[in-house]
């Protein structure tokens, strides 16, 4: 079992609860070739005994075995309160499968369930297998997610909804708040036991230096600045960056309120739980750097153990002082790539945030603004382009593309050299709620063709794909404004 930690105190021994007369709702064939799963010409598992496997029933099938099934402890930072004890409540692993942790997200009620039935719904389940699956094409760091299985079990959150269960994989699925519960506990013991494995299996890199657990830090750190720099890039607000969601490989992990940018606006809060906007999209940054504060205070006694407290905490300090410089240069490296800008400059920071404050006063697309300069000529007049017409603005635009042109000029790169980097940086297809909602709308009546579709198009993130343009629209009125919440 790829979790480091067996006992009574660290997780439970439990069989998934099973989900009654499962069926297929989405299934990723490509992720279960990886896996060593055989498929059929329909792109289903050709072993049936799969379904039963990934809905909580059966733990074997032809080729695989998952002997120990266990949910895991955990406390965490929720809204930036101390919550204690968390755990995972619905949440099943199985075992190992070359290389990932296979995990049952909604696959029955374990001790660490406190109020919870255990249980996830359609809904969610959908949204979560798009997106990890979204987002990997992307390039983004994420966990996997392999299949969703429905059933007609019923259950109850905002109104009756059904059952899902949705099978995620990653490496590993340790969080920030497993090492702020075991330093809760006053556990050291867990602590090393928990890093030292992150050192041996996915940090070897940190084993040599000379103080491995700062390292071991330092790394989570710069690879979560990174993480973070990118959902911007893209325009994707997670929604919910309690610590207790937070990855320690640096992954995106815990779809649930989550949301791309339609129209463009900084403060933009896609969870409507949020009241107080804590996880607005401009927050995010600021909010993953508090996570690693947290994540410092609980690997503290590691540290301690070599330079005593005063010291340790001085060098906590400065490592987590790095963080936003980290941040700032890998969101200014993403944001030059998408403007085709591919020699620094000193006045790029000016340009981009001139940019997006721009695009946020006039309220446009975020994803197609950034495609559609994409395909700009600076060769052309640019008050030819048609990307002109979707700002109110049009003399602020203007002003700003005059800059861009001067600032393209300094490159040395042809236009098509130019345009084949900002194409493949841009993508045309993101996965916007209302695309999400259709498809689960659809599930929900026993039609999961929308579902198949719609990841395929996010498969291909990139490309024009012609003929699926509407799949780059932005949502229509009616649509606009979709609600998220956390329940799931």
């Amino acid at each position: 079992m790829a979790f480091p930690l067996q006992g009574e105190d660290t997780c439970q021994h439990l069989l998934p609860t099973p989900l009654p007369n499962p069926y297929w709702v989405g299934f990723e064939s490509n992720l279960a070739k990886e896996l060593g799963i055989t498929v059929d010409a329909s792109g289903l598992p050709q072993d049936p005994r799969w379904l039963e496997v990934l809905s909580g029933i059966a733990l074997e099938t032809h080729e695989h075995t998952f002997a120990d099934p266990i949910a895991t402890v955990y406390s965490g930072h929720q809204f930036g309160i101390w919550a204690g004890q968390l755990g995972d409540g619905r949440a099943i692993l199985l075992g190992d499968l070359r290389g990932y942790e296979l995990q049952l997200k909604g696959s029955g009620i374990t001790r660490y369930s406190r109020m919870g039935d255990g249980r996830a719904v359609l809904r969610s389940s959908i949204r979560e297998f798009l997106c990890s699956e979204a987002m990997h094409a992307l390039g983004v760091p994420t966990s996997r997610a392999l299949a969703v299985t429905g059933s007609k079990k019923s259950v109850l959150r905002e109104s009756l909804e059904t059952a899902a269960v949705c099978t995620r994989l990653a490496p590993s699925f340790i969080r920030v708040g497993h090492f702020e519960h075991f330093a809760a506990a006053r556990s050291t013991e867990h602590l090393t036991t928990m890093a030292d494995y992150l050192l041996t299996h996915h940090y070897p890199e940190c084993q040599g230096t000379d103080d491995p657990y700062l390292a071991l830090f330092a790394a989570i750190s710069e690879r979560t600045a990174k993480l973070v720099a990118h959902w911007q890039a893209i325009g994707f607000c997670h929604g919910v960056l309690n610590s207790d969601n937070i990855s320690i490989l640096g992954l995106t992990i815990d779809y649930g309120p989550f949301g791309f940018l339609d129209r463009f606006q900084m403060d933009h809060i896609c969870n409507h739980s949020d009241g107080q906007g804590r996880y607005a999209y401009q927050r995010q940054p600021q909010i993953m750097h508090w996570n690693m504060a947290c994540l410092a205070g609980a690997m503290l006694p590691l540290i301690e153990t070599r330079y005593g407290s005063e010291l340790a905490q001085e060098h906590l300090q400065k490592t987590l002082e790095e963080f936003p410089e980290i941040y700032r240069a890998a969101w200014l490296k993403h944001f030059r790539t998408k403007l085709g800008l591919l020699t620094p400059n000193p006045d790029d920071t000016s340009l981009v945030e001139s940019l997006l404050q721009l695009m946020h006063h006039n309220r446009v697309d975020f994803t197609n603004t950034f495609r559609a300069l994409s395909h700009f000529d600076a060769s052309h007049d640019a008050r030819s382009n048609p990307l002109r017409d979707q700002f109110l603005n049009r003399d602020a635009f203007d002003t700003w593309m005059q800059s861009y042109v001067a600032r393209l000029k300094e490159e040395k790169c042809s236009h098509a050299e130019r345009q084949s980097h900002m194409l493949a940086t841009n993508p045309k297809f993101v996965l916007r709620n209302y695309l999400a909602q259709i498809a689960i709308e659809k599930a929900q009546n026993d039609d999961f063709s929308e579902v198949k579709r719609l990841l395929a198009v996010l498969q291909d993130p990139f490309s024009e794909q012609p003929g699926l343009e509407e799949y780059a629209a932005p949502p229509p009125a009616a649509l606009e404004h979709i609600e998220v919440s956390c329940s799931s």
